[in-house]
């Protein structure tokens, strides 16, 4: 049997692929990565631009220690943690913030 040879174009576009996917699986598993004594600072900086500030560490604290992730930023960017996103009250509203 001959031995194959690859292109140099072939093996750049390989490593490239292998790169952008090995990144996407790590945004996607990044949520759940967090320890809990990292919810306390997470959650400060999430709630910062609220003016219920004391309700709002409670629940994403609450939920943090459930799913161990924290959406960045202080509002919105919930798609970013699926378990924090998909959590709801009673009442069927976002229980974390």
């Amino acid at each position: 049997m001959a031995a194959r040879s690859y292109s140099p174009i072939m093996v750049a576009l390989s490593l490239l692929l292998l790169v952008t996917f090995s990144n996407v699986a790590e945004a996607y598993t990044r949520s759940g990565t967090l320890r809990p004594s990292d919810c306390k600072p997470k959650c400060t900086y999430r709630c910062s631009a609220t003016s219920h500030k004391k309700p709002c560490m409670f629940f994403c604290q609450k939920c943090c220690a459930k799913c161990l992730c924290v959406p960045p930023g202080t509002y919105g960017n919930k798609q970013i943690c699926p378990f924090y996103n998909s959590w709801k009250t009673k009442e069927g509203g976002p229980k974390c913030p």
